[in-house]
């Protein structure tokens, strides 16, 4: 009889009370049984907790992480990981909700990936409101279903680094492999997405699934408006944006790399001189001189022969 792999989904949640039953809901209704589900509370201020205690009443295989102090999504994930027995992992925000075929079609997708390397499939999401009516998609279609834009795939290691719309993470099925070889997310930064992204495709092939498989909920504080916000908490992602390609630097390996990373730091150095963070803005300048520096000088244009 063929093993069926077991899959972790790590639900981390943070003052979400409102959300939180719906986005476990969504695990345990899979279409796919083979699941083990680790819930994650990061010492919410709300009733969060009360709320995740009763349901796991009902669903007591479902293990329970209740932090004493708020430790952040990267810290949180990482304690959690280390509870995880699946071959395949899920990190699921608990406003987000996997519609009944998503761990299928990521499997699936992995069975028959042409790509020997492959790391991780991601899929298409539905972006939600607040009451969970939908929005629109994050890789727009036309109406046979087809991508108004091609995703690449494969080694996509340059397209992350120099798009700030690539990966959606929330819709990836990640082998536990690429966890225990990048040692989980950097508990130095204040989220943990982009950071993983590109390190994991600098290693492993990344496939897509032209289905949406999540649910994605926008609400007033999410990640992708906060670039722009300029409070101490959204301050502090932009700074960890900076180290992440600080780090992305040191990762390249050619010249097209390198203008790809540029292409990035500009945008996000006048996201900086917009929200008035005058030091990020420098520290981003000495970046580009140093990426323009490398460009230059370690990878010169090669003569043409003429005279």
């Amino acid at each position: 009889m063929l093993k069926l792999p077991l899959v972790t989904v790590i639900c981390t949640c943070y003052n979400h009370e409102k959300y939180v039953i719906d986005a476990l809901d969504s695990v345990v209704n899979q279409q796919y049984k083979n699941i083990q589900l680790i819930v994650v509370d990061d010492c919410s201020t709300d009733k969060s907790k009360t709320k995740i205690a009763i349901w796991i009443n009902n669903y007591p295989s479902a293990k329970f992480v209740e932090n004493t102090v708020n430790l952040g999504i990267t810290k949180s994930f990482n304690n959690a990981f280390k509870l995880a027995k699946g071959d395949y992992i899920i990190d699921l925000a608990a406003d987000d909700i996997l519609t009944t075929e998503c761990v299928t079609l990521q499997l699936k997708a992995f069975n028959d990936s042409a790509y020997k390397n492959l790391g991780l499939v991601y899929g298409n999401v539905m972006l939600i409101n607040e009451q969970n009516n939908f929005l629109k998609l994050v890789f727009p279609q036309n109406e046979n279903g087809s991508l108004l834009t091609k995703i690449p795939t494969g080694n996509i290691y340059n397209y992350i680094v120099s798009n700030i719309h690539s990966v959606c993470s929330v819709s990836a099925l990640i082998k536990k492999e690429v966890f225990d070889t990048l040692n989980g997310y950097d508990e130095k930064l204040s989220y943990e997405d982009l950071d993983f992204w590109i390190r994991a495709s600098r290693l492993y092939d990344f496939d897509f699934i032209n289905t949406p498989i999540v649910k994605k909920r926008v609400l007033e504080n999410s990640l992708g408006g906060s670039f722009y916000k300029k409070n101490i908490y959204f301050k502090k992602i932009n700074h960890s944006t900076y180290s992440i390609l600080q780090k992305t630097f040191l990762l390249n390996k050619n010249k097209s790399e390198h203008i790809g990373l540029l292409n990035r730091v500009f945008v996000m150095s006048k996201i900086a001189l917009k929200t008035t963070d005058i030091m990020l803005f420098f520290k981003y300048l000495f970046l580009i001189t140093k990426i323009v520096s490398t460009i230059l000088f370690k990878f010169p244009m090669k003569n043409s022969g003429t005279t």
